[in-house]
Order: structure tokens, then C-alpha cells, then sequence
């Protein structure tokens, strides 16, 4: 995963989603690190949860999970 802060995610993310508010991002991303560092994992397996991706859909999980795909290489993952 490309490690990103969150207001770069943010900043991104209302680019391409300009109906987005950026505030809300970056308090979606926010709780979506403290869920995390206390101790949140994907429901489904366990593995550990993909924050960029759980903050967005609203339903934690990881990478995997949450995509169906397996290379996440390419994606983003907060720092």
C-alpha cells in the first residue's frame, strides 16, 4: 500500500468525488485510525483493517474484504 496523510486522502479524494465534503473525509478517516489502533480488525477474517477504504464504505474491514481484490500495491492506506 502508498502510506498517504489523511488530508492528502482527503484533498484526493473530494477531487475525484467533488459532491464530497472534506470536513466529513477527514472525520470518517479520523475515527476510522482510532478504531484501528484499538484494535479493530476486518469482521469477516480478522486480517488488519483497511482504514482508507473502511472510513469510505462505512463498514470496516480489509483491503481484500472490502475489494475482492488481492493487490493492493496501488492503494491507498493512511499513515
Amino acid at each position: 500500500m502508498v502510506k498517504i496523510t489523511i488530508e492528502e486522502f482527503a484533498k484526493n479524494y473530494i477531487k475525484e468525488n467533488p459532491g464530497e465534503k472534506y470536513k466529513e473525509i477527514v472525520e470518517l478517516l479520523k475515527e476510522a485510525r482510532e478504531r484501528k489502533k484499538s484494535g479493530a480488525a476486518c469482521p469477516t477474517c480478522g486480517k488488519p483493517m483497511w482504514m482508507a477504504g473502511s472510513a469510505i464504505s462505512g463498514e470496516d474491514g480489509c483491503y481484500f474484504c472490502l475489494t475482492g481484490e488481492k493487490d493492493s500495491s496501488e492503494d491507498y492506506e493512511i499513515e
